[in-house]
């Protein structure tokens, strides 16, 4: 089984490109975390985890399902232990320490990794000055590259290899991962900049469906309205499927693009 999260596709795509060539079910990490999050493992089944990188470390969702997570096996004597388990991270550049503490993660649930892949994608991340979505040019690009990185994963997986590792760290990465990162999580993640501009609003619900986590009460017919209830990830899922571009998030956003897999372009 392949458990993942996903904001704008990126990670949704890789997941489910090796749920289908590995024959395993890919299970969505906010809806995993509505049940008891516990799995039984068929014999020689494969453990997977698919997530992006939010502020150089794992997504505090990703992270809140691994301490819920249990397994038991189907056949007598066997051990979670036994299986093949692995991870794919996606990024729009650089991934920090984040297998490494995704790893520290598992290992307290008595799971350790043999194979761990970064896997470059476009870039969703626009909530700061200086971040926006890549040219379209750069983004066929890395999608291209990404195409070929995960065809040679999956071939690694299928193969069950272990110390498989291809990871895209960056500079510092134990700064970036550090204390940038703890800053992120403190200070920037957040629904509390998110604001909708009613004159583009055509109060289609889109940005309430999509939205992982259920923060915004809104639908079909009701503008938007952030609950600030904690449980936003800044994965910006409502502000780049608007289909009016009628999500802000304060004034960082203005005049910058929008992008999630398989997006048309106008």
């Amino acid at each position: 089984m392949i458990f993942y999260f996903s904001g704008t596709g990126n990670t949704r795509w890789a997941a489910e490109s090796l749920a289908h060539a590995t024959c395993e079910q890919a299970i969505f990490i906010p809806d995993a975390l509505t049940g008891d999050c516990h799995y039984m493992l068929n014999a020689d089944e494969r453990i997977g985890f698919c997530f992006p990188v939010h502020g150089w470390r794992p997504p505090n969702i990703v992270r809140k399902f691994i301490s819920r997570l249990t397994f038991s096996a189907c056949k007598a004597g066997d051990a979670v232990t036994n299986h093949y388990c692995y991870a794919l991270i996606t990024a729009g550049d650089t991934i920090g320490k984040t297998a490494e503490i995704f790893e520290n993660d598992l290992n307290e649930r008595g799971i350790s990794t043999s194979a761990v892949c970064t896997l470059i994608m476009p870039e969703s991340y626009v909530g700061l000055p200086t971040m926006d979505v890549d040219t379209p040019e750069k983004e066929i690009q890395k999608k291209e590259a990404a195409r070929l990185q995960l065809a040679d994963f999956t071939e690694a997986v299928q193969e069950r290899r272990k110390g498989y590792y291809h990871l895209v760290k960056g500079p510092v990465p134990a700064f970036f991962s550090g204390p940038v990162g703890g800053f992120f999580i403190r200070h920037i993640i957040s629904d509390k900049p998110f604001r909708v501009e009613s004159s583009r609003c055509v109060k289609c619900g889109i940005c309430a469906d999509v939205c992982p986590v259920h923060d915004i009460k809104g639908g079909l017919g009701y503008e938007p309205q952030w609950l600030h209830n904690g449980s936003c990830l800044s994965c910006f899922a409502c502000y780049h499927h608007c289909p009016h571009h009628a999500i802000e998030y304060g004034g960082r956003t203005k005049r910058k693009g929008q992008y999630f897999f398989g997006r048309k372009k106008r």
